[in-house]
């Protein structure tokens, strides 16, 4: 098992690399999270102004 993870003398290089990706992929996960949520607020704002201002019924 040790020498799986030491990946051939060469895990200083691999691993970090692998760490590097996932804080990647984890923080375009968030940021997408966030930008849904204040995209579906726009909108329910929107869809809030255009029931009360115009006078429309859906």
């Amino acid at each position: 098992m040790d020498t799986y993870f030491s990946m051939g003398g060469h895990a200083a290089y691999i691993w970090p690399s692998y760490l590097v990706a996932a804080v990647v992929l984890i923080a375009l996960l968030i940021a997408s999270w966030r930008a849904v949520r204040a995209r579906e607020a726009q909108l329910k704002t929107l869809r809030h102004a255009r029931r009360g201002g115009a006078g429309e019924t859906e």
